[in-house]
């Protein structure tokens, strides 16, 4: 009887984790698509982008229906609640780098077709989703694998996604400075920017939460920040 109950418990945990797979590899692509789509002007891409987030919602809310009924059946304790738990959080994250692809899909519909163009932000803010795709699929390998090692690395290379954002955030209001047409499209590219920034947070979440299952414990550090553009500015001295 103990026996089944654990084989039991542990084809829960993998139905869950198969899930949690699901969604990752369905934001890593959400995220491409739709950098792609904001590049290429492509609305249909778009579009493909904003419909795949129903999917993603409904992986969500899936794990939280067999994380309860785990909890109710199984009634976990220590490390196996751990497990149920952070599962939970991580499918939070999830589906908030979803919902956040899916900002930034929204700002492509809202751009015109021959609106102005910077090359040059453009591969910055291409380069940031790279990066921001490489930390998901890295702390998604964390949880699989239990590396707690591995989750404290990707919590720590968040600062270059921060720092590539400020460097955007400045870059785009120097262009928006210099001439007003800008002003229109740059926004559109400031919130795309930050929508990519926000999905960083969210892999470095997860990279915690991987700590806590694996460790038993928060981490005591405070996480590393490179990012200047939600900071209050300094009053001018008089």
């Amino acid at each position: 009887m103990v026996d089944h109950t654990i084989r039991a418990f542990d084809t829960d945990l993998q139905q869950l984790a198969g899930k949690v797979a699901e969604m990752g590899r369905l934001d890593g692509e959400q995220i491409a698509d739709a950098i792609t789509s904001l590049l290429e002007r492509d609305t249909a891409l778009a579009e493909q982008v904003i419909a795949t987030d129903d999917r993603v919602d409904d992986l969500q809310r899936e794990i939280e229906e067999k994380a309860v009924a785990t909890i109710a059946r199984r009634q976990p304790m220590a490390i196996d609640l751990r497990e149920i738990v952070g599962t939970l959080r991580i499918s939070n994250d999830l589906e908030r780098i979803g919902d956040l692809a899916e900002n930034i899909a929204k700002r492509v519909l809202l751009l015109l077709p021959k609106e102005f163009r910077l090359n040059a932000v453009a591969l910055q803010l291409q380069h940031m989703a790279n990066l921001v795709r490489d930390q998901l699929a890295r702390v998604l390998r964390s949880y699989e694998q239990r590396d707690a090692v591995l989750a404290l690395d990707v919590w720590r290379k968040d600062q270059e996604i921060d720092a590539l954002n400020s460097s955007l955030f400045r870059e785009l209001l120097t262009y928006m400075m210099e001439d007003p047409r800008n002003i229109t499209f740059c926004s559109h590219m400031l919130f795309c920017a930050k929508n990519v920034e926000r999905a960083g947070d969210h892999a470095t979440n997860i990279a915690e939460t991987v700590y806590y299952i694996v460790e038993g414990h928060q981490l005591t550090e405070k996480r590393p920040k490179a990012d200047v553009t939600s900071r209050k500015p300094v009053p001018l001295a008089s």
